[in-house]
């Protein structure tokens, strides 16, 4: 199994929550076995910056995480969020058992 793991920070604090709508549209993408979007309770005692925003996938393969990132709504979801977003960070990686 993939796990894909993206954080997100907004430009302006004002924009967290549209950049929260636009990545909930992810959630309706068919191509994968698990996928939330939730906002970063930011409460790590050690300074320094934190992501506003944590999408969160399972995927069964590379093909389905492929298939996932090629379907329309993933587009649409990156056309919301891009303009407003600071940083982006992602991290695919294979899942232990």
């Amino acid at each position: 199994m993939i796990r894909h793991i993206v954080f997100f920070t907004a430009k302006r604090a004002e924009d967290r929550d549209t950049i929260r709508a636009g990545l909930e549209l992810l959630k309706d993408i068919p191509h994968c076995l698990r996928l939330e979007v939730a906002e970063n309770f930011a409460t790590d005692p050690i300074p320094g910056p934190s992501p506003d925003v944590v999408v969160y996938g399972e995927f069964k393969d590379e093909a389905q995480l492929a298939a996932y990132k090629a379907h329309p709504l993933y587009q649409q979801s990156i056309a919301r969020v891009r303009p407003l977003r600071e940083l982006r960070v992602a991290a695919d990686f294979m899942a232990d058992g």
